[in-house]
């Protein structure tokens, strides 16, 4: 055995705790890795195996020859009867068909969001199930495993659909369906026949031929048609959700990195003395680099193997939060599985990770640690105090990579709304980062932790002390935590950012209330409500407009505090202003002078014609009284069409409550994956308190010999998780917002101020991350209270 073998063996046998512990955060950073690819492979496998399959009889598959862009539709070729029946004499030709439906909900109205209904041949069935089975009568359907999920549905259940004509159907619950609605988005696999009284014409996408030879059913179909063997499982999305999760915990393997390579850093200054002592007696730098790096390979090795097999309950608990924050939904899949104990080849994959970005983090601490002179190191060393060219020269690359920073920042600024500006705010910050709290890190965080000093007792100022005492090590802890805190910041304010300019396309001109009908079906009469100052029915015409009273339109704008169609008289138009150039407006073969133009969200962007109102009533805006509730208008004009269920009320609320929903998933999704790389720093703390108790041992036994008490020693320690954990949440979070706010106003988007969605997630995250430092102090705290005057004095 080498040299640098057996010397990497001695350290791991004499002080085995001290050898493993850079590999803490590695294991949490491997976890998060095979959490995120374990996670994804279960989301996978259940989108998988809920896409549909073509039965094994048939043996064609016919479709439409693609077209080019812009080419007549009128002459494109159509699946339709016509070529149904030109296929029927060669096989059994099949159409696979989409419906639109409305399933009704509990109260018997219909959602926002209409289902799509998969039709399906009893004898060839599509969609893989995972209760019950497939509908075979004419009253039942399968419903997607989200539906079910939310509304507790079971194979057995009724519910309600809503027919063409708007009449509801009771049918029963035959199945529940592997494959979910993304979004919450009901999907439902009914019959031919039921499938007909919910939309007479449904959507063809291909058309099955069972029987027949290929050349056969291609001469049958004609030259505008392609026909190709079936793929069993064309719909199957193989691998791609694998990438969705993946980016956030390489971003807390990076985090990792940089805490291992601290704690590196910290181990091999603790043993300077033991390195200076084998330079004396002859030995070479290569064979100390070597060592150190074998004990970092197999401290990687190890926390690979940690890291695996935290990787599966990891990701059960990412799959049980994603569930209770409503995250699932969006991908269509809830109640996941993830594997517990990951397959060997994950477990072969964090190894080799942990283990090559242990050896990474380690070559730059071990070689510094090589070069130190032998005379250097065995002098007694109470603080990092570098010398004085090194401290100039750090300052002169700090202000030079901070000026950097500020420069690029007001060129973001100057260039906003151009393609240059996102460029320049992230070279500045990546340069601000690097300037004030890399390189000057060792000046920036002790002079933030005097801040929390100054306000707090003997604790926080002795941790205040021993922060300034250490100060590159503690700038070395701090790093992690504040980028991941900085990062937070900045999405969460410009996520909150992006929600406030929802709010504001939300609050353009809109009608009050918007009654229509979720199929499109003709309304009924609506009756008068209590509580409506004014509003108007817009009729269908033939062509894109919509035809109104002139004088009931003009008086439903003037509730509205809308002006623009004054001029609205028979033989008028009212339009969008991105119509204003037009000089008229035509329908049903009728030319119609534009006299005017309304804000288009004010009448969904249709062109208004005073023309015939014999149409179908398709629209009905409506202006409310001021105070009037528009949930409480809603509720009384829907008890007032009990015989109407598709008939809905769309208000300026949901608009607000739906843009509201996404940012609330947005902002929870990136706070628990950006939360990975927060775990990562915060055990950063506790591999450096660890440290930080060896080294105060004989000062530690000194307290003790002068009256600390146990609690008092503990709460030191803790006092000093919480003032680094503080340092690295308060700068990453004021560096995160200055740059969102950077970024706003290189996009030419006015600066506000973050409202109580920002603040309160922010405000929570940060209180958290201060508890998990604390838990992290928990094991040095104790190891400090435990230290015995006589026997910590006699270790100095």
């Amino acid at each position: 055995m080498s040299t640098s073998l057996r010397l990497g063996v001695a350290e791991f046998r004499a002080r085995p705790g001290r050898a493993l512990l850079p590999g803490v955060a590695l294991v949490v950073g491997v976890a998060c890795l095979l959490a995120a690819l374990v996670l994804s492979d279960a989301l996978t496998r259940s989108v998988d195996e809920g896409a549909p399959l073509t039965p094994s009889t048939v043996g064609h598959v016919v479709d439409t020859k693609p077209v080019e862009y812009g080419a007549d539709e009128a002459s494109r070729a159509k699946l339709d009867d016509a070529l149904l029946a030109k296929l029927s004499a060669v096989g059994r030709a099949v159409p696979v068909q989409v419906a639109q439906g409305d399933l009704l909900d509990a109260n018997g109205r219909a959602g926002e969001h209409r289902a799509e209904v998969h039709v399906q041949q009893p004898d060839l069935v599509r969609w893989p199930l995972a209760e019950g089975r497939a509908p075979a009568a004419d009253r039942e359907v399968a419903v997607d495993k989200i539906t079910a999920y939310e509304r507790g549905l079971k194979p057995g259940d009724k519910v309600q659909v809503a027919a063409a004509d708007g009449k509801p159907i009771e049918v029963t619950v035959s199945g529940v369906m592997k494959k979910g609605g993304l979004d919450a988005r009901p999907v439902l696999v009914a019959g031919p026949d039921l499938a007909r009284k919910l939309d007479p014409q449904p959507f063809t996408k291909e058309v099955w031929v069972i029987g027949g030879a290929r050349d056969a059913v291609a001469a049958a179909a004609g030259a505008s048609y392609v026909v190709w063997d079936p793929a069993p499982d064309a719909d199957s999305i193989g691998n791609e959700l694998t990438f969705i999760l993946l980016p956030f915990s390489v971003l807390a393997l990076a985090t990792a990195v940089f805490v291992a390579a601290a704690t590196f850093r910290a181990v091999y200054a603790q043993r300077q003395r033991q390195t200076a002592l084998l330079r004396c007696i002859g030995a070479q730098r290569g064979p100390l680099v070597r060592r150190s790096l074998f004990e970092a390979f197999v401290t990687g090795a190890l926390a690979g193997v940690a890291g695996a097999l935290l990787g599966g309950p990891m990701a059960w608990l990412l799959a049980r939060t994603f569930d209770v924050t409503g995250i699932s939904v969006l991908f269509g899949a809830v109640e996941l599985s993830p594997e517990l104990l990951p397959s060997l080849g994950y477990v072969i994959l964090g190894v080799c990770v942990a283990a090559l970005l242990s050896v990474i983090a380690a070559v730059r601490p071990a070689v510094n640690a090589a070069r130190v002179s032998p005379l250097a190191a065995l002098r007694d060393a109470e603080s990092e105090v570098p010398p004085r060219s090194v401290r100039r020269l750090r300052l002169v690359f700090g202000v030079l990579f901070t000026g950097g920073a500020a420069l690029l920042a007001m060129a973001a600024i100057a260039a906003k709304g151009t393609s240059a500006a996102p460029l320049a705010v992230t070279f500045s910050a990546i340069a601000a980062v690097t300037g004030l709290f890399w390189i000057l890190g060792p000046v920036t965080v002790p002079l933030i932790a005097r801040l929390f000093g100054r306000i707090g007792g003997t604790q926080w100022k002795l941790a205040g002390a021993e922060v300034r005492r250490m100060p590159q090590r503690s700038a070395s802890v701090a790093l992690p935590l504040l980028l991941a805190s900085s990062m937070v910041t900045f999405f969460l304010v410009v996520l909150g950012g992006a929600e406030e300019l929802t709010f504001q396309y939300a609050n353009e001109e809109r009608p009050d209330a918007t009654v229509v009908d979720t199929g499109e079906r003709p309304l009924p009469e609506i009756p008068a409500q209590p509580g409506v100052a004014a509003s108007v029915v817009l009729h269908k015409t033939g062509d894109s407009a919509a035809s109104v009273d002139p004088e009931q339109f003009r008086t439903w704008l003037k509730a509205q505090n809308v002006s623009g169609a004054e001029q609205l008289v028979a033989g008028t138009a009212i339009v969008p202003p991105h119509w204003e150039d037009r000089p008229f407006v035509e329908a049903d073969g009728k030319q119609y002078k534009v006299v005017g133009t309304v804000p288009g969200s004010i009448t969904g962007y249709t062109p208004i014609i005073a023309g015939p109102t014999t149409g179908p009533a398709e629209k009905v805006l409506v202006a409310l009284k001021s105070g009037v509730d528009p949930a409480q208008f809603r509720s009384s004009l829907q008890a007032a069409l009990p015989n109407n269920p598709t008939v809905i009320v769309r208000t300026d609320a949901d608009e607000r409550a739906e843009a509201a929903r996404y940012m609330h998933l947005g902002t929870v999704l990136m706070m628990v994956l950006l939360g990975l790389s927060v775990a990562v720093a915060v055990t950063g703390i506790g591999t450096a308190l660890t440290i930080s108790v060896q080294e105060r041992r004989k000062e530690l036994a000194l307290r003790r010999a002068l009256g600390v008490t146990q609690g008092g020693l503990q709460g030191g320690v803790i006092a000093e998780a919480v003032m680094l954990a503080l340092v690295g949440v308060i700068g990453g979070g004021v560096l995160g917002f200055l740059y969102a706010e950077v970024a706003f106003m290189s996009l030419g988007i006015p600066l506000t101020l973050p409202g109580l969605r920002v603040v309160l997630p922010l405000v929570t995250g940060a209180a958290i991350v201060v508890l998990l430092a604390v838990v992290a102090a928990f094991g040095p705290s104790r190891g400090a209270s435990r230290i015995r005057p006589a026997a910590g004095l006699a270790s100095g």
